[in-house]
């Protein structure tokens, strides 16, 4: 039976990756993944593979960029983009939990001027009209929001470094990443299994602050170290560097952007004509990732919740914080599972 996984993360994957991982968990020239040395020339290979397809991808190869894959997940960066980069203040945009959680951790670095939040509208809308300190050490933005269902349609131009979680939307969008100094995305959205987080800094912004810097939160040295400053997360590195091939192999960026455009057309536009559904996220802001939505009547909820799990559907429950129903539509998820997705939502209305 086929399932439809619209699961916020950890999150649908290729087939196609599926099955040469689990091809390599039982031989991988001739040992498993799971058990190669992370110093053997195998995976060595593996992980310069892997970074040099990320580069590739955000179109960031030779221009003074590093790629690394670390431990800790992209919660981890709240705590290390701050221990390396904020000497004095830092500038942040609150449009979520996630990046409200980055805020508490920068806290204890310097001073944090929140430039503004959504935050008094359970974060429906992504803010428009503010400043940001030409004086601050960097500005940081949550490029979409996988709770909330918002994303950022266009990058803030600003005169200082810019840092972004681009943990649930990266590799899905065309845009020039060289507006960016650091990005920061945890795996398990749109690359890998959880457990790896892809870490891509313009090296010379790095030693600048003046604090002792503890050497397992540095990013200089795991530059130095090529991402084997310890055991770096063998087996979800693979993975992601299986998922980097294939998006190479189907058009890269390019192509999977006109999908994940095509997949968010439709659900959206299922949600603004059927009478039963309503939208959370304001509709200029609205994610292509993450679609969420609510049934106007909940009356409808006991049979809605039956129909779409008997149609094979995974994951589709709201984040607690807002309710109701989140569609996450990340670039392994094909076109065909937002369709039956749709199909359910209109065979409720014939039965409501």
């Amino acid at each position: 039976m086929k399932i439809h996984n619209f699961s916020a993360g950890p999150c649908i994957l290729p087939q196609d990756v599926f099955q040469q991982a689990s091809k390599a968990v039982l031989d991988f020239n001739g040992l498993s993944i799971l058990e190669i040395s992370h110093r053997s020339k195998d995976f060595v290979a593996v992980m310069d593979r892997a970074q040099a397809l990320a580069l590739e991808h955000l179109g960031l190869t030779d221009k003074g960029y590093k790629a690394l894959f670390l431990g800790g997940g992209a919660s981890m960066q709240f705590l290390m983009t701050a221990y390396n980069l904020l000497e004095k203040k830092a500038a942040y945009l609150n449009t979520g939990t996630w990046s409200d959680k980055a805020i508490k951790e920068a806290i204890a670095f310097g001073e944090i001027i929140e430039v503004a939040s959504s935050k008094d509208a359970n974060y429906n809308y992504i803010p428009k009209d503010y400043e940001v300190p030409i004086d601050a050490d960097y500005f940081h933005i949550t490029s979409n929001n996988t709770i909330f269902g918002t994303q950022l349609k266009s990058i803030p131009q600003v005169g200082i470094p810019l840092v972004c979680d681009m943990s649930s939307d990266i590799f899905s969008r065309q845009m020039d990443f060289t507006q960016f100094d650091l990005i920061y995305a945890g795996a398990q959205k749109n690359m890998g299994p959880a457990g790896a987080t892809l870490v891509v800094v313009k090296e010379d912004l790095l030693g600048k602050v003046t604090r002792h810097i503890p050497s397992m939160l540095n990013y200089q040295t795991h530059i130095s170290k090529d991402s084997m400053f310890n055991t770096p997360p063998v087996f979800p590195i693979y993975v992601s560097m299986l998922t980097l091939e294939w998006l190479k192999n189907n058009g890269g960026i390019e192509a999977i952007e006109k999908v994940n455009n095509d997949k968010a057309a439709l659900i959206y536009g299922e949600i603004d004509r059927n009478e039963l559904f309503q939208g959370f996220a304001a509709v200029e802001d609205r994610s292509n990732m993450n679609a969420t939505f609510s049934l106007r009547d909940e009356t409808h909820k006991e049979l809605f919740d039956t129909m779409w799990k008997d149609a094979s559907i995974s994951g589709l429950n709201g984040h607690r914080s807002v309710g109701g129903y989140r569609a996450s539509m990340y670039n392994a998820l094909p076109l065909e599972s937002v369709q039956i997705l749709v199909n359910v939502m209109q065979e409720l209305e014939k039965k409501a």
